[in-house]
């Protein structure tokens, strides 16, 4: 006897068509006012290189997994999707810099992808969280901070933090367990390919390997520490 529709787990349908693990990244962007300009405009063709980088890699389209997450306000502009699925939105700038929020409504929304993982029976990679700002949180960020210092320890999760000209790099500092990396001028597609090429690697490794990460601080490379 064949499974019913509603036998099938949460989200079964679409583990059922693709049983790959699971390599899932946030992308956490900072979209408040002084982002207006070049700096959003540059951070939008960052997203098509990124979607467009992942699309040439036939394996990272089935496993790698993206979420959307703007703050200024907190809103998530996509829920996760395989890189096959992600469709990069046109991003306006408007509002101040709820970083905290932002990153609670990341986790929230990790915890959820992880149960649906499990309850379908699909292993996954550490995931990774991946933050551009510009800016200081304009709100309450502490207990967020807690809470990654928790998942980084707890090997639950791996948190990038990533600061343009103007952030607040004391409180990166104290948020993120790795150091905080400076973005070269408004280098946003050098890092997102960067980042598609890192994820491609993790996504072909076996799901506990180490994978050594390409350093974006070389003197040619996009970020500075």
């Amino acid at each position: 006897m064949g499974t019913t529709f509603d036998q099938v787990p949460f989200g079964g349908a679409e583990f059922a068509e693709n049983p790959e693990p699971r390599c899932p990244c946030i992308l956490l962007l900072d979209t408040s006012g002084s982002m207006k300009g070049e700096p959003i405009t540059q951070l939008n063709d960052g997203l098509v290189a990124f979607k467009d980088e992942l699309a040439a890699d036939a394996l990272a389209q089935k496993r790698v997994e993206v979420a959307l997450i703007t703050f200024g306000p907190v809103q998530v502009q996509s829920d996760f999707q395989t890189a096959d699925q992600f469709q990069p939105p046109k991003l306006e700038t408007t509002g101040d810099t709820p970083m905290g929020a932002a990153i609670q409504q990341a986790l929230t929304l990790l915890d959820q992808r992880k149960q649906a993982y499990k309850s379908n029976g699909i292993s996954y990679y550490r995931p990774w969280i991946f933050l551009i700002t510009d800016g200081a949180p304009t709100d309450a960020w502490k207990e967020a901070a807690k809470k990654i210092h928790a998942g980084e320890e707890a090997k639950a999760l791996s948190f990038f933090a990533v600061g343009v000209e103007g952030a607040h790099f004391d409180t990166l500092e104290q948020i993120a367990v790795r150091k905080p990396l400076k973005l070269k001028q408004l280098r946003f597609r050098d890092l997102f390919i960067w980042l598609s090429n890192s994820l491609s690697a993790v996504s072909r490794s076996n799901v506990d390997d180490q994978v050594p990460l390409q350093n974006p601080t070389t003197p040619e490379g996009w970020a500075s520490v």
